[in-house]
Parts: C-alpha cells; structure tokens; sequence
C-alpha cells in the first residue's frame, strides 16, 4: 500500500524491538572464557598467593572487558518518557507509547513501544538506529526513515541529531564520540602494555602503565561531559519532554578508570615504600627462598647433604685452599 507519491506511510508489517546486544556478548563470553581457563589451573598455586593471583586475573580482566565493551554500547547516554502523542503523518490517531533515546559513541537508539502494544489495529513496537560513524551518514539513514514511513516520534527525535537541525548537536556527539572512541582503543593497548608487563615482573612500568591507562579512560569521559554540557533543544510530546541522562556504559566507564587510577598508584607507592609487600601480591617472593639456599650452608658430613649440594655454590663465594699430603 502506497500514498502520498509512493512513499509508504507506515510499516506493512511489524518491525520488533531487539535489544540484544550481540557485539557485548561475544566479548563477555570471550573474557568469561578466559577466567575460567585460569580458574581450571587455580589449584596449582600453593598458599595464599593464590588469592592474590586471583584477584590480579579478576581485575585485569574486568578493566580489558570494560575497556572494549563500551566501544559498541548505545547507553552512554539514555531517556524515556511516556506520551500521547500522533502515531504517523496525516492522520489524527493518537497512541499512548513509550519513548526512549539511547545515545552511543556511534550513533543514536530509538525506541518507541506502544501501552499496550496493539493499537489502532497495528503492533507498535519499534527500535531504530541511526549511525554517524565514519562510513555511515546520519542525514542519508534518516531520509531512508521518511522514505520508509517511520512512524512519527522516531522521525521527530532524529530529526534533532542530523546535520541541517538548528538544535546544532550532530557535529557536536559525533566528534566527541570519535574522540571519546579512538581515547578508548588506546586505553586498551595500555592496558595490554600492563598485562604485559606485571607478567615479566617489571611491576613499577606497569604501575605508570595503568596510571596512563586511568588518564586515558577519564579523558574520553571529559569529552562526552563537554558535550553532555552544551545546549539543547528541547523534545516536547504535548505537555512532557524527552530528557536524557549519563546512562550505564558512563558510569562503568568512570568506575573502572578510577580502579585503574587506585590500582596504579598503589603499585608505584608501595614500590617505593614497601617493595617486599609488593613482590608478595604478585607472588615475586619465591626467590627469597632461592636465596636462602645459597646462603645455607651445607656440609659432607650431614646426612641431607650431598656433593652436587657442595658445588653448587655462587663463584662470588669461591676461595682456594691449599692441601698438605700427610
């Protein structure tokens, strides 16, 4: 069914909301995966270092799941409102339905759910994406959208985030959430770096590596507060108004960059205060004992002794004897 010069003035058939997130879930499962390899060989670590082994692979894990997850989420950002509103272009029906925004460093989430869901003979319950990403075009998917016949909320809140709107905002969430994104994916590598380098025991490198990776996280957090700041227009359903808020995937991030800053500096001060401390979290103290054994000494005459016990002994500690025959 066409009007209106072949455009299509709503949906033939129902377009469902899917709000599963299939990106997030193959991370997680990847990451889960993960621990539970290391879980598997958990018992082979004697004594306590075992709790501290854990919970180095628990953290480290969490900050590199969240690190990359939130490079795909869409809640950076999100508002609901209930309105009664129009349905679609030229007609007077009005639905009652549910509206929510859900801004990503990508592009924007509509949602639009009908209360109930069957009204006016149709099913309304509708989730739109709208990318301004590098090789999308934002202005080109929304002219899709009125081509398509979206119905008349979903038009309208888009309708604020393209180019030409006089609310000016697209330019704005769309650098900063380059920004934002391309500050990630370095806040990723450094923390790599530090896996990297907590696994070669270069522990005070990888004390600034996680102090680097904390900066990192905060600033691509500053930029989507700088944006978060600006002026808005207003989206107005007759006597509400559609509102966002700072979503799940900002709160996540701030939590996890502040961790990394806790736990950086925790490295570097008990580095230079307590390095035994240190060295015993990350299970660095074996080699105290190695030491000790050199140190021991060790005698023919012992029962526990034996000669390849008497050779090995530091070339340092070495001296020369002199033997008389009798």
């Amino acid at each position: 069914m066409t009007l209106w010069n072949g455009s299509y003035p709503f949906y033939p058939g129902v377009n469902a909301c899917f709000p599963f997130d299939a990106t997030r879930a193959v991370i997680i499962t990847i990451f889960l995966s993960i621990l539970a390899t290391f879980i598997i060989i958990l018992p082979g670590i004697r004594g306590r270092g075992r709790l501290f082994w854990f919970l180095r692979l628990v953290m480290g894990l969490f900050v590199g799941a969240v690190v990359l997850t939130v490079q795909f989420t869409r809640d950076w950002e999100t508002g609901w409102v209930q309105a009664n509103t129009s349905y679609k272009s030229f007609s007077h029906a009005v639905v009652n339905v549910d509206i929510g925004l859900n801004i990503g460093l990508e592009g924007v989430n509509i949602t639009l759910k009908g209360n109930p869901v069957n009204q006016i003979n149709e099913t309304i319950n509708y989730n739109e994406y709208f990318s301004w990403s590098f090789d999308s075009n934002y202005d080109r998917t929304y002219s899709e959208g009125l081509e398509k016949g979206l119905p008349s909320p979903i038009l309208y809140v888009a309708e604020k985030f393209t180019s030409q709107s006089p609310c000016a905002v697209h330019r704005q969430y769309r650098i900063s959430g380059h920004y934002a994104s391309a500050t990630l994916w370095l806040a990723f590598c450094t923390w790599l770096l530090s896996i990297l380098l907590f696994s070669m025991s270069i522990l005070l490198h990888g004390g600034y590596m996680l102090l680097l990776t904390a900066t990192l996280i905060l600033f691509s957090l500053l930029f989507l507060f700088t944006v978060r700041n600006t002026h808005k227009c207003p989206m107005q359903f007759g006597p509400v108004s559609l509102k966002t808020d700072y979503g799940e995937s900002f709160w996540l991030t701030l939590v996890t960059g502040l961790l990394c800053l806790l736990l950086g500096l925790g490295v570097i001060i008990l580095n230079s205060m307590k390095p035994e401390k240190l060295k015993l979290i990350f299970n660095l103290d074996k080699k105290k004992g190695a030491e000790e054994v050199w140190d021991k000494p060790c005698l023919l005459a012992e029962p526990s002794c034996s000669v390849q016990d008497v050779l090995m002994v530091p070339p340092a500690e070495l001296f020369e004897v002199t033997a008389t025959q009798l």
